[in-house]
C-alpha cells in the first residue's frame, strides 16, 4: 500500500506476490496488486487480479463489479485520449478548434459577455466524445476555478442579467461535456465551486438556471455509475427538500426532479443523508404539499410519494415518518378530497398515498393506533371504488392497520367489510387475495360477528375453499386459519360434509409448505371441523389422515 501511494507500482506488484506465496488466498494481495497493474494500464492483469477475488469469495461480487468498471472507464479514458490526440496531430479543423476556443476563454479581464458568448461556442462544439476528451485533455474544468470574472459571476448569489447568462451557458456546456463520458462527469464533481454551487442553483428561483441544473444533475441520475458519483462527491442532507419543492412547479422541473429523486432514493448512502432533515425539513414540506394536493403538481406529487415509499426502505426514515401525526392527518384529507377530485392525476395521488401508508404501517406506534379508527374507515369508503387497483391497496391499508385497534375492527365489522372483502375474493388477483384473507383473519380473530358475517357470505366457504388451492403460501395459511375460526359458529362445519375440505387441510397439515404456519394452521382446522362435526372424522380415517396428522400432533393442543 505504502508502495502505490508512492508510485512504486512494480515493487508493489512484488510485495504482493510474496504475499501471495504465503497465503494463496490473500484478498486483500489481490485486490493491491490489481490497483498496481491498472496503474501501469496492464488492463487485463489487473482484471484477473479481481476474478480472483470473486473465486476465493463469491460475497465480494460488489466489490468485484466496482473494480472492474473502474478498470474499464481507465481503458476507455486512455483510448480516448489516444484517440483525439491523433485526430489533433491528423490537423482535423473540430479538434483544433477546441483547444483555440479555450486558449481565448484563457484570456484574463476581458468582460463578462465575452466570456459567456467563448462558452456558447464551446458547448455548439462539441459533437462528440473526441471534442469531450480534448475539453478535458485542455484543462477546460479549470475555466470556473482559474477565471476570476467567470468565477465570481457563476457564483454571486443574487445574480444580474449577465451572470445568469454565464451561468446558463456554463451548464449548458458541462452537459454537452459529460453528456455520455462518464470520466467528465466525475472530474466536473472534483471541482469545488461546483460542488458548493449545484444545491444553491437548485434553490435560485431562477427558471432557466433551475432548468439547467436540473438537465445537468439528471446525466448523474440516469445510470447507477453517475449516482454513485453525485453521492460519493456530494452533501445531498439537503437535496431531498430541495427537489421535493419543486413539486410545486407547474413546468418540467417538476417532472425533472422527481426523475432525479427516484435515481437517488435507490441509493442507499442517499438514503442515509436524508435522515438528517427528515422531522425539521421534509416532513413538513411533504405534508404541506399533500395538504395542498389540489393546488400543485398532481404529476409529480404522485410520484414524490412514491418516492417517499421508496425512502421508507430505510427503516430509521420510515418510524420518523409512522410517528409524524401530521402526516397521517394530511393523508385523510387527501383521501377524503378524492372523493370530490376525480381527475386521474389527483387519482394517481390518492393511489400512491396508499401505498406509502402501507409501508409505514409495518411500524406500530401510539400514533398509528390513535388513527387506526380514522384510516379504517376512509379505506372502507374506498371499498367501493371503480378503480380496482385503489380497492386493492385500501384492503392492503386494512389488513396492516386493523391488528393495531381493536375498535377499528369492531368499526369495519360494523360496515359490512367481511361481506364485501368475500365479493371481491370472488374474483381477485393474487395480490388482493393475500390482503383480502389476512383482513378477514384479523376481524374472525377476535369478533364473532365477523365469524357469523363470513358463514353467511360464503356459502359452503366456497371462497376460502378456492383460497386453500392457492399456490401462495401466504394464502393458504391465512385462509386455514380463517377458516379454524369459522368452525365456532352453529352449522358452519355441517354446511361443509359433502365438500372435499378434510382432503385439503390434510394436504395441508402433511405437506411441506416453506412456511410452517400452513401446516400449523391446517391442522388445527382440522382439529376443530372433526370436533365441530364429528361426521369428518370418517372421511379423515378413510384417507389414513391420523397417521398423517401424526407428525403435525405438536400443534393440535391448540384446537
Amino acid at each position: 500500500m505504502a508502495y502505490l501511494k508512492m508510485h512504486e507500482y512494480e515493487k508493489a506488484i512484488g510485495d504482493c506476490e510474496w504475499a501471495l506465496k504465503c497465503n494463496g488466498k490473500c484478498i486483500k494481495a489481490y485486490f493491491l496488486m490489481g490497483k498496481a497493474h491498472l496503474a501501469l494500464k496492464h488492463y487485463s492483469e489487473s482484471k484477473q487480479c479481481y476474478e480472483k477475488i470473486l473465486q476465493i469469495d463469491p460475497q465480494k461480487k460488489s466489490l468485484f463489479e466496482d473494480c472492474m468498471k473502474e478498470v474499464n472507464l481507465e481503458e476507455k479514458r486512455v483510448k480516448d485520449e489516444e484517440r483525439a490526440m491523433k485526430e489533433v496531430q491528423s490537423g482535423k479543423l473540430t479538434a483544433l478548434s477546441i483547444k483555440e476556443l479555450l486558449q481565448k476563454l484563457d484570456r484574463p479581464d476581458q468582460n463578462i459577455l465575452y466570456y459567456t458568448g467563448g462558452i456558447r461556442l464551446l458547448t455548439g462544439a462539441m459533437t462528440d466524445c473526441t471534442e469531450q476528451t480534448l475539453f478535458r485533455t485542455n484543462n477546460g474544468f479549470s475555466i470556473l476555478n482559474d477565471n476570476e470574472v467567470v468565477r465570481r459571476g457563476f457564483c454571486a448569489e443574487r445574480k444580474n442579467t449577465a451572470e445568469v447568462d454565464l451561468s446558463v451557458s456554463l451548464l449548458s456546456l458541462w452537459q454537452a461535456v459529460c453528456a455520455g463520458n462518464e470520466e467528465n462527469l466525475r472530474l466536473l464533481l472534483t471541482q469545488p465551486d461546483v460542488n458548493a454551487q449545484l444545491p444553491k442553483l437548485l434553490s435560485s428561483g431562477v427558471l432557466e438556471i433551475q432548468k439547467e441544473t436540473l438537465a445537468l444533475i439528471s446525466l448523474y441520475s440516469e445510470n447507477e455509475n453517475g449516482r454513485r458519483l453525485l453521492v460519493r462527491h456530494q452533501d445531498l442532507t439537503k437535496w431531498l427538500q430541495i427537489l421535493m419543492a419543486f413539486v410545486n412547479s407547474t413546468d418540467a422541473r417538476a417532472s425533472s426532479a422527481m426523475n432525479i429523486l427516484s435515481g437517488l432514493a435507490e441509493e442507499e448512502r442517499f438514503r442515509t443523508q436524508c435522515r438528517v432533515m427528515l422531522s425539521t425539513g421534509v416532513l413538513p414540506l411533504f405534508t404541506q404539499l399533500l395538504t395542498s394536493a389540489k393546488l400543485v403538481n398532481q404529476a409529480a406529487l404522485a410520484c414524490c410519494i412514491g418516492i417517499m415509499g421508496t425512502l421508507c426502505a430505510d427503516v430509521v426514515i420510515r418510524m420518523q415518518m409512522a410517528e409524524c401525526k401530521e402526516y397521517w392527518q394530511a393523508c385523510l384529507k387527501l383521501v377524503d378530497e378524492c372523493f370530490d377530485v376525480s381527475t386521474p392525476r389527483y387519482r394517481e395521488c390518492l393511489f400512491a398515498v396508499l401505498g406509502l401508508m402501507m409501508n409505514l404501517l409495518l411500524e406500530s406506534n401510539d400514533i398509528i393506533q390513535y388513527f387506526a379508527v380514522d384510516i379504517s374507515g376512509r379505506c372502507m369508503s374506498l371499498l367501493g371504488d371503480k378503480d380496482g387497483r385503489i380497492v386493492t391497496r385500501a384492503i392492503g391499508v386494512l389488513s396492516r392497520i386493523l391488528p393495531a385497534s381493536s375498535s377499528a375492527v369492531e368499526e369495519v365489522v360494523k360496515g359490512g367489510v367481511v361481506k364485501k372483502i368475500i365479493k371481491f375474493l370472488k374474483a381477485a388477483g393474487q395480490t388482493t387475495s393475500n390482503y383480502g384473507i389476512k383482513t378477514l383473519c384479523i376481524c374472525t380473530r377476535s369478533n364473532r360477528q365477523a365469524q357469523e358475517d363470513l358463514v353467511k357470505s360464503d356459502k359452503r366457504f366456497s371462497v376460502l375453499l378456492k383460497l386453500l388451492d392457492s399456490e401462495n403460501e401466504m394464502i393458504v395459511g391465512n385462509a386455514a386459519f380463517c377458516l379454524g375460526q369459522c368452525l365456532v359458529v352453529p352449522g358452519a362445519a355441517t354446511s361443509l360434509l359433502n365438500s372435499n375440505v378434510v382432503m385439503i387441510l390434510l394436504k395441508h397439515a402433511g405437506g411441506d409448505a416453506t412456511r410452517t404456519l400452513v401446516q400449523e394452521n391446517a391442522a388445527i382446522s382440522l382439529g376443530k371441523l372433526c370436533v365441530a362435526e364429528p361426521r369428518h372424522i370418517f372421511q379423515l380415517r378413510k384417507l389414513n389422515g391420523l397417521a398423517i396428522l401424526n407428525s403435525s400432533m405438536k400443534y393440535m393442543h391448540n384446537t
